[in-house]
């Protein structure tokens, strides 16, 4: 009787114990590898922001690469061919860093014209530098910051609409020439220099024409959207000189 209660017991406690844990692998084989690891060059730092790693795609060698990109944006592992043409396309390829030179080419040209462009529609160089006719004149767009709801009623912005779209395709096609290889255009280069500045120069002196190209389209990219901000902080700062 004894031993049928003893056993009875025993297989009652048996029922709460818990369950042998099973030897799982270790935390740093069971984590996925960081793609952080591959973004930075953890034995250097940026020459800009020293108190972080060097973006491992800004090496120094483009120029204009001062190792400013505190976002990391140029160490995305990503083709951005994808964007600008079909994915069952199967040759195509365009690394990140060519794809953000590209982008910032093109911003600060558009905006070194759209700062002057600005200004100077509001007579910030003595007088207002319009196209002619009336429904350009200052009479009919007192300002650069009524301008594009003027214009959009006026239907002036559809041929604006209509260059900014070709425009857009043709720089598109070459893009598309780069990702499936056939060309190898720096980013940047449509090969515009109708003023020869670059005709008969040196290699060092190219570089610096581009480099002055890359801090003064930085430096636009800025002021346009400061005197954009400028402008629309109240009915006093439409017009020039915005204060």
């Amino acid at each position: 009787m004894k031993l049928a209660v003893a056993t009875l017991l025993a297989g009652s406690a048996a029922a709460f114990a818990p369950e042998a844990v099973k030897q799982a692998p270790s935390s740093l084989n069971a984590m996925p590898e960081r793609k952080w690891n591959s973004m930075v060059d953890k034995t250097e730092r940026s020459a800009s922001l020293p108190w972080l790693p060097r973006p491992v795609n800004l090496d120094g060698s483009m120029v204009g690469d001062v190792g400013f990109d505190p976002f990391y944006l140029s160490s995305i592992p990503k083709d951005f061919s994808g964007f600008i043409q079909p994915p069952q396309w199967e040759e195509k390829g365009i690394p990140t860093l060519y794809w953000m030179r590209e982008a910032e080419l093109k911003h600060g040209r558009v905006c070194m014209m759209a700062w002057f462009g600005w200004v100077a529609a509001d007579g910030g160089f003595g007088f207002p530098l319009r196209f002619p006719g009336e429904i350009y004149s200052a009479e009919s767009i007192p300002t650069s910051y009524d301008a594009h709801d003027i214009l959009v009623s006026q239907g002036s912005m559809g041929f604006l609409l209509l260059v900014a779209g070709l425009l857009e395709v043709c720089s598109g096609a070459v893009l598309v020439e780069v990702a499936k290889g056939d060309n190898d255009r720096e980013a940047g280069d449509f090969g515009l220099d109708p003023l020869s500045f670059l005709k008969g120069k040196s290699e060092d002196e190219v570089n610096r024409m581009k480099l002055r190209e890359l801090k003064n389209g930085r430096l636009a990219m800025l002021a346009f959207a400061g005197v954009v901000t400028q402008s629309g902080l109240g009915e006093s700062t439409h017009a020039f000189p915005y204060f």
